[in-house]
């Protein structure tokens, strides 16, 4: 077996349940949630087999990668008595083509006047779940950073299971076709099988070329993914319930607590002036394969500063050019915060700043962390 899990995690093995009854998911969440790592998960389990090949002449007989036993994979593997199965990850951006998720015209390689027909990601994992052991897996990271509306084309109609040739792969009567390039550039009718499933992944607070129609987005079974104290407060190795915070830190936990509970507030915050989607999750403090140190309060201050000035970053983005804004969210004006907000002028207009130095992060968080300045 491929790694010590001997199943998914629970994140995974909830959307390879919807992957297995929807055939289309949609991941969403804010930055730093953990979306990325939740993609590669399903990815490997997609792959794994519970009727694994034989071939005898072979070093191994037995295939490599995971072999899961018939139960589990009737609880949550998509098509499960395929074991010939792949995933096609792709990532969209503004120059993402239709022609290189589908087909298209391309010029050929070495020749000025040439063209070929292109296989796209999408058409290329079709015609593998079209075969008699096939099972294929499309992952599509930053669906909603190109024109993914566009990119689908007219394979839109034929993208929900009910649209999909049946499972052994006959036509259906609610079959729907769209038009494809042959490889001699005529036009061919074409549908999706069965045994194809797609799975994106977004940041709803991210559109840098077109927002995704309510008719495409109804095509996806929505799987959304919400920052987690639970999931954090383990990782910090926190007992359950809130620590007192003294006013100078002298163990782990009381950095760790602290920022918790700032991250906690600073979300809190950022949810009231610009809505849940612009949260930052908890993966922005597990970015390190390195577990936090435990013990002094040296350690661990040291092991979150990176982190915190991320979050920072990430604040100042989401408030961009409001000032007032970020000093709210980062609680300014609490008692004892390192930071002032500062009001000038400037060419007869008002104009604020945010100004202060502080030698202690824990003082920062104990500020953050605290109830709401007036």
């Amino acid at each position: 077996m491929a790694g010590e899990d001997a199943a998914p995690s629970l994140e995974a093995m909830r959307v390879l349940r919807l992957l297995k009854r929807h055939h289309n998911v949609l991941i969403s969440g804010p930055p730093a949630i953990g979306k990325s790592r939740l993609l590669n998960e399903v990815d490997r389990w997609f792959r794994a087999s519970a009727h694994p090949g034989h071939d005898p002449g072979a070093a191994i007989p037995l295939p490599e990668g995971l072999v899961i036993t018939p139960e589990q994979a009737a609880d949550w593997l998509p098509s499960p008595e395929r074991n010939d199965r792949d995933v096609f990850p792709t990532a969209f951006h503004p120059g993402s083509k239709y022609r290189d998720f589908l087909r298209g015209l391309v010029p050929k390689v070495g020749s000025g006047q040439e063209f070929v027909v292109s296989e796209g990601t999408l058409i290329r994992a079709a015609q593998l779940g079209r075969t008699e052991h096939g099972a294929a897996l499309v992952i599509i990271d930053e669906i909603n950073r190109g024109p993914a509306v566009q990119v689908f084309g007219d394979s839109i109609v034929a993208l929900e299971r009910d649209k999909r040739l049946s499972p052994d792969g006959d036509e259906r009567t609610t079959t729907q076709h769209f038009e494809v390039l042959d490889n001699d550039g005529s036009m061919k009718r074409y549908s999706l099988p069965y045994h194809l499933y797609i799975l994106a992944a977004m940041n709803q607070a991210d559109t840098s070329v077109e927002p995704l129609d309510v008719a495409f987005l109804r095509r996806f079974e929505p799987y959304r993914l919400a920052p987690n104290a639970t999931v954090l407060r383990q990782h910090f190795g926190l007992p359950d319930g809130e620590l007192p915070l003294p006013e100078a830190a002298t163990q782990a936990e009381h950095v760790y607590a602290a920022s918790l509970r700032a991250w906690e507030q600073i979300n809190r915050r950022i949810s009231l002036g610009r809505g849940p989607e612009y949260q930052i999750g908890h993966g922005v403090f597990m970015d390190d394969e390195a577990a936090p140190p435990p013990g002094l309060a040296a350690p661990a201050l040291e092991s979150i500063a990176a982190p915190w000035r991320r979050i920072r970053a990430h604040v100042d983005e989401v408030f961009f050019g409001h000032t007032r804004g970020v000093a709210a969210v980062l609680n300014v004006g609490t008692k004892n915060h390192p930071l002032t907000l500062t009001e000038t002028y400037f060419a007869g207009d008002p104009v604020v700043s945010l100004s202060g130095e502080f030698s202690s992060l824990y003082q920062l968080l104990l500020a953050v962390a605290a109830d709401d300045a007036e």
